[in-house]
């Protein structure tokens, strides 16, 4: 678990990338199929393993592309 990012920092992150409102993303929702592509999914990796989240790996997300899952992973809390 990680205290440095929260849900909202993680959907924040996700709907910057996306270009659209961090409401509107629900959490079991496809983010590929919003948008999000491998490049982007890089760039959030890269971006949370500097914010503490040092053992992120790229299949961790591509895996499992939905936000309530990314939420979970990273900060133990629910979406």
């Amino acid at each position: 678990m990680n205290q440095t990012l929260s849900p909202e920092r993680v959907r924040a992150d996700v709907a910057e990338l996306l270009d659209c409102d961090p409401a509107g993303i629900a959490p079991e929702e496809n983010l590929v199929d919003l948008g999000l592509d491998s490049v982007r999914i890089m760039v959030l990796v890269d971006r949370w393993r500097a914010a503490g989240a040092a053992a992120l790996e790229f299949a961790d997300l591509a895996e499992q592309p939905e936000l309530g899952h990314w939420t979970e992973l990273l900060t133990g809390g629910a979406a």
